[in-house]
């Protein structure tokens, strides 16, 4: 497994043009563009005249790419520019750039160029209630690039409560992968031998979060001390914490008392586990952060109830992330009720899938900021795997697809709408990730220097989801059918181009390990936090003894 740690950004930012001697992998094999695809003129300028290849001509994988007339877009500025690649680093971003005749150049007019998506919250082969996930490191990552995806952050389970044996497994379980990722770690269990291995993963293997289930009673679940003791630990690392915020205690009472009633089926799910109980949840981690003065960061906020206690926080001064998943921007729970068992099974997920209205309120925090970044939970089980739990939903494996829509449903709901701005887009899609785990302006960014991770999205252009053509290895998919504007129609990975034309090319095995550095922008100036509030307690106080 390559490791690129992120503390080498200064280097490669100064040593751009140079081939970089670690990138020993590549995302896609083809053939290289025969003389005639590719017919030269000389100029009077010197330079060679190319025959522009547009972006939906074919698939190719040059070493030197120039990305031609399109509106280069950033989290913070946008500009009609060109984009000159080398060896997987982007070199330069301006108007009008010469280049010689051994570069090939893709027509962007009239199209958006813009960073890769990075998702921050994914589940490949990961081992789940009896079965695994039915995407590995192979069919989840290839799904990710058909879609406009360059990274994602997956998670790393304990193994029985081991960091290491996790870290070693999940590093097994990465040998086919053909894309960047990094790792969160997963706490599960708490003693020593477990603090002294979170200092190990965050100074010598990459990670800088840790995930803490409040929910999933008697497997993942950890109880309040524990996770004060993580609050802290993380906090003296420079780690960021994230929760899994649901009431694990009340959720088990929930699945009770629906059993009880005879509710069996996936609409048990969610009658078991309602809004209030995420709201709770939410509230209690946040408290516990402020407590500690820590930053957190909330993964999957699906309802109402946990999205106003963030906001709530955020208003205070509290740093704290909220993370939507498309699933709960997109859908409602009314596929729970239908009466076929697998269209209603494969939308089981936690927290579930909420009433129609959270949507709207999610899409609003999102666009006006209270909520910063979008993920997926991408967590795919087939049909037969749900039908685990047809007499009884809380077997039911929790988890949908979203890998490889996630970009195209983003567009199509916030930009299409009206809802964010193109700059915006690439921020809550990207760059917000970026920032948040410290990779930023290495990913996230088109920039000088940045990866070579890179989309170009046709505004005009149309897509439609459907299972029988998406690229993961389950058989459904919850947006199955629906359809939108705004589509990828190219998708550089590493340098390379790996999507084209309706076409992938994913090598096994080409993918690399990003290994992401502690203390990122949320820990600055937390010392004078700290200061400041010792200052204020007046304490202790000088008593003079009394005599008896």
């Amino acid at each position: 497994m390559a490791s690129e740690p992120g503390s080498r950004w200064a280097r490669r930012n100064q040593a751009a043009l140079v081939v970089r001697a670690s990138v020993s992998f590549f995302i896609v094999l083809a053939a290289l563009l025969q003389a005639s695809d590719s017919q030269e003129t000389r100029g009077d300028h010197g330079f060679c005249e190319i025959r522009f290849q547009d972006v939906n001509s074919r698939f190719s994988s040059p070493s030197k790419i120039l990305i031609k007339g399109g509106t280069v877009v950033n989290a913070h500025h946008k500009e009609v520019a060109d984009v000159y690649i080398e060896d997987g680093v982007i070199v330069s971003v301006r108007p009008n750039i010469k280049v010689d005749c051994d570069v090939t150049v893709l027509d962007a007019s009239g199209k958006y160029v813009m960073p890769g998506g990075i998702d921050p919250h994914t589940h490949l082969a990961m081992e789940f209630m009896g079965t695994e996930t039915v995407d590995d490191f192979f069919s989840g990552q290839a799904a990710a690039l058909a879609g406009g995806t360059t990274m994602h952050i997956d998670f790393v389970i304990p193994v029985n409560g081991s960091l290491s044996a996790g870290f070693d497994s999940y590093a097994k379980k990465t040998r086919n992968s053909v894309m960047d990722y990094g790792f969160h770690m997963a706490i599960t269990k708490w003693d020593e031998a477990v603090s002294k291995e979170m200092e190990l993963m965050v100074k010598e293997k990459g990670i800088n979060s840790f995930k803490f289930f409040m929910a999933y009673k008697g497997s993942l679940m950890i109880s309040d001390e524990l996770l004060l003791q993580g609050l802290e630990k993380c906090k003296s690392l420079g780690a960021l914490a994230m929760v899994h915020a649901e009431n694990g205690d009340a959720v088990a009472e929930g699945q009770r008392k629906m059993i009880d009633l005879g509710i069996t089926g996936p609409e048990g799910h969610a009658l078991s586990r309602p809004p209030l109980l995420e709201g709770e949840a939410t509230a209690r981690a946040i408290r516990l952060a402020k407590f500690v003065n820590t930053p957190l960061y909330v993964v999957h906020v699906m309802s109402i109830d946990a999205m106003e206690e963030i906001a709530n926080a955020k208003k205070s001064g509290q740093r704290v992330i909220g993370e939507p998943v498309v699933s709960g921007l997109i859908l409602d729970d009314s596929w729970l009720w239908d009466p076929d068992f697998t269209t209603a099974a494969k939308y089981v997920m936690s927290p579930p899938i909420r009433k129609a209205g959270h949507d709207k309120a999610l899409q609003a925090a999102l666009s006006s900021g209270v909520l910063q970044l979008v993920g997926t939970d991408h967590c795919t089980f087939n049909s037969t795997q749900k039908a685990f739990g047809i007499d009884d939903f809380r077997k039911i494996p929790n988890g949908v697809n979203g890998i490889e829509e996630r970009m195209h449903l983003i567009w199509d709901l916030m930009v299409e709408t009206g809802r964010i701005s193109v700059t915006d887009y690439v921020r809550i899609t990207s760059t917000e990730c970026a920032r948040i785990f410290n990779i930023y302006p290495r990913k996230g960014a088109i920039l000088a220097g940045s990866d070579a991770d890179i989309i170009v999205l046709n505004p005009n252009s149309t897509f439609e989801i459907s299972a029988a053509s998406h690229h993961s290895r389950s058989d459904t998919n919850v947006y199955d059918g629906r359809k939108g504007k705004g589509k990828v129609e190219i998708t550089i990975s590493q340098g390379r181009v790996v999507w084209q034309d309706g076409v992938l090319r994913a090598e096994r095995g080409s993918g690399r390990y990003i290994e992401m550095p502690p203390f990122g922008y949320l820990f600055d100036g937390l010392g004078k936090t700290d200061e400041n509030y010792l200052s204020s307690l007046r304490a202790p106080v000088r008593r003079a003894k009394s005599s008896v």
